[in-house]
């Protein structure tokens, strides 16, 4: 610590920052990472913290693998040290490095154009969809450092031989202390900023690379906060922001904390590629905040210190600016979160991929709707970010995607109408309701918008079938058997798969336009946890950014919408049912959701939730939901055993799901978080069993704690 008491503030100027980095994109983050560095040093910081694996991006999983990667990351980083707009700063980068044949996720600061310190992550990240102990070793020796030989590329940059690897702390001129901890370091119940608090280590840097999930960002902001108020420090929190070409989409919000009170705070979704936040701080504060507590000088007076690696900069006495206030936390709301999330995560995916727009099926129901509201919010935050934050590369990104090289957007549903074509498929078993619901939301967002009529290509292929086995099958409504009844519900299905596919890419050539468009696809979470869909239908897409939400968040979402766009048409999807339209409609029978799962939307939640965040098997769920539930145990062991014969005969659809965005934990996407097999025995025989000995063991137990009926009447006489 720099000071041993004085009063007068020591003010320094520190940066924390969030960047759109995209995997193996080494010209565009490269780019991306000056920019920010740049924009640091314009606002007077001298300490400027990256995200984590910024230089190659975060998502190049078994690209990790290849030495190509290593060596872009390389010359990468000489490009950066030979930058000499980057002088004058200390900056934290990060990026995969090998050491003695073991490849490590390593934070690199320097300065000057010189390497200060190489420190590898200790502490790897290894459940949902991270998988980082499967490219990289943590780093095992506490507070050791030993001597990294830098590669020929960087040596004839820097002239330095060899530089500290390992784990240790940054020493400045005036005594400085600053340390790293990486991400997954921050949550780990022993955080590395523990321990180097302890040994007077002021500022400490965090390189980050956490993903959306609804309601994680309040968690997130108040570990820090409790982190820092009881430890004392400087917290700088940096983060990944947008897609990088893979399912999650990775959500900023870089801040700066101060003994447990935020001082800088970015922002949590946005199409901007960098965002810097800095704040002007008296490492002071540090020093009088922790002396206050005895207890805690008597923890450092044992603690082993950590090695120190020195750094030819000086922190205090440049400062002219004024001390930054402390502000309140900003948190969005869930349904915020799905309204601005998903759709930052489209623009990312279809301005880097080139598409022409989505091609959207709108069913009328609420799934496909949500779809077409994320889409327009995504809209309006293009003419936001155009019109008001004057972002030129949003503006460049519409034009390359509309083929307009001179169209500047100024209305949302302008812009919808460009990159949105909407298409309502029906068939003989299709209502006037959902119809009129589908064309009332397309005028309402600006979408393109056409109504199909597919009932010819089905009997087209039921004809082909008949020919073949002379025989017709038949509904169910009209005399056929289950297996006929569920094969003409998949035929529709699939066949407005196919037609829209075929529709996504040529309907801009019918309309004189060129490119193609994604397919998005409008699944829940829940219908694709029970399998309530039919493969290869209109929940198969391109892209699907509602497939790890759940119906009672879209529900909410969707009347949220209502409040923030003002669209007419949204009242009439909060109160329809929900119906898959497949089966012909009489007055004795009218198909729904909910009764063709045999569980609600809100069961489901709940099951999900147990199936894979508490891991709950058949028999262990049983027993939580009679705590949750109030019903009979008959029923509720019906319930668990009905869901998971559903989900074990319907696992295989999890097989080939369209990409989601991930947003739930309990998302049962088998490509990337819910790794589980996809043959099972949907007769659980020794689980089942298990629940129907504890309902019988629960109906004798009532038999012997209540008394008969006759001894009722006998006290009730006496």
């Amino acid at each position: 610590m720099a000071n041993s008491g004085s009063s007068s503030p020591l003010k320094v100027c520190v940066a924390s920052c969030s960047l759109n980095q995209w995997a193996l994109d080494f010209d565009g983050n490269y780019s991306r990472i000056c920019n920010t560095i740049i924009q640091a040093k314009e606002q007077g910081a001298l300490i400027r913290v990256g995200t984590e694996l910024e230089i190659c991006g975060y998502g190049c999983y078994d690209h990790f693998y290849e030495p190509d990667t290593l060596q872009h990351c390389w010359q990468t980083l000489a490009r950066l040290l030979t930058n000499t707009d980057l002088r004058g700063i200390l900056v934290f980068t990060g990026m995969p490095v090998m050491h003695r044949g073991v490849l490590y996720n390593c934070t690199i600061a320097f300065h000057d154009q010189k390497i200060v310190f190489i420190r590898p992550k200790r502490h790897l990240a290894n459940e949902l969809n991270y998988r980082e102990m499967r490219y990289f070793v943590n780093w095992k020796r506490s507070r050791h450092v030993e001597p990294f030989i830098l590669p020929k590329i960087i040596n004839s940059v820097t002239r330095q031989l060899k530089v500290p690897f390992g784990d240790g702390v940054i020493t400045t001129l005036d005594n400085i202390d600053i340390g790293c901890e990486t991400c997954e370091e921050l949550f780990v119940p022993h955080s590395p900023h523990i321990d180097m608090s302890l040994d007077d280590v002021s500022i400490f840097v965090n390189m980050s690379a956490s993903h959306h999930i609804l309601r994680k960002l309040n968690y997130r902001i108040d570990l820090i906060l409790h982190s820092m108020k009881k430890v004392g420090g400087i917290y700088m929190y940096s983060n990944q922001k947008g897609c990088d070409g893979d399912r999650t989409y990775y959500d900023g919000c870089p801040m700066i904390i101060v003994n447990g009170k935020l001082a800088s705070q970015g922002t949590q979704f946005g199409l901007q590629d960098t965002e810097v936040v800095t704040a002007v701080v008296d490492i002071n504060d540090v020093y009088n905040y922790r002396s206050a507590v005895i207890s805690r000088s008597h923890q450092a007076s044992a603690v082993e210190h950590y090695p120190r690696i020195n750094v030819d900069l000086s922190l205090g006495g440049q400062c002219e600016l004024p001390l930054t206030p402390y502000i309140e936390p900003r948190y969005h709301t869930p349904e915020e979160e799905i309204c601005y999330g998903p759709a930052s995560w489209l623009w990312d995916y279809l301005r880097r991929s080139k598409m022409a727009g989505f091609f959207l099926p709108l069913s009328g129901g609420i799934d496909s709707a949500s779809v077409a509201l994320i889409v327009s919010s995504m809209c309006h935050m293009v003419v936001y970010a155009v019109g008001e934050d004057n972002d030129n590369q949003v503006l460049r990104d519409v034009r390359a995607l509309t083929r307009l090289p001179n169209y500047t957007p100024t209305d949302p549903a302008e812009l919808c109408e460009k990159l949105l074509v909407t298409a309502y498929m029906g068939t003989e078993n299709s209502s006037d309701e959902t119809q009129q619901r589908a064309g009332a939301l397309s005028r309402d967002i600006g979408s393109y918008h056409v109504n199909i009529n597919i009932d010819g290509i089905i009997k087209a292929i039921l004809t082909v079938f008949s020919l073949f086995s002379d025989k017709k099958p038949q509904f169910k409504a009209h005399g056929g058997s289950p297996v006929e009844n569920m094969a003409l519900q998949n035929i529709q299905a699939r066949v407005r798969m196919v037609t829209g596919y075929l529709f996504a890419q040529l309907i801009n050539w019918a309309r004189g336009k060129s490119g193609s468009l994604l397919v998005l696809s409008s699944a829940n979470v829940d219908e694709a946890l029970v399998g309530y869909l039919t493969k290869y239908d209109c929940s198969s897409g391109d892209l699907n950014p509602i497939g790890s939400i759940c119906k009672r968040d879209l529900n909410s979402f969707v009347a949220h919408s209502k409040e923030v766009f003002g669209f007419p048409s949204i009242d009439s999807f909060l109160t329809a049912v929900p119906t898959a339209e497949l089966e012909p409609i009489s007055e004795a029978y009218t198909q729904t959701d909910e009764e063709d799962i045999g569980l609600t939307y809100n069961e489901l939640n709940d099951i999900g939730k147990l199936r894979k965040i508490d891991r709950c098997g058949p028999y262990f769920m049983y027993k939580r939901l009679a705590c949750m539930w109030t019903m009979p145990p008959k029923e509720l062991g019906d319930k668990v055993k009905l869901f998971f014969q559903k989900y074990a005969i319907n696992r295989h659809k999890a097989c080939v799901i369209t990409p989601a965005y991930l947003c739930e934990q309990y998302c049962p996407d088998d490509n990337r978080y819910d790794l589980r097999p996809f043959l099972y025995n949907p007769k659980w025989d020794v689980q089942f069993r298990e629940i129907d000995n504890s309902i019988k063991i629960g109906v004798l137990a009532k038999q012997h704690a209540a008394p008969s009926s006759a001894a009722i009447d006998k006290f009730s006489k006496k």
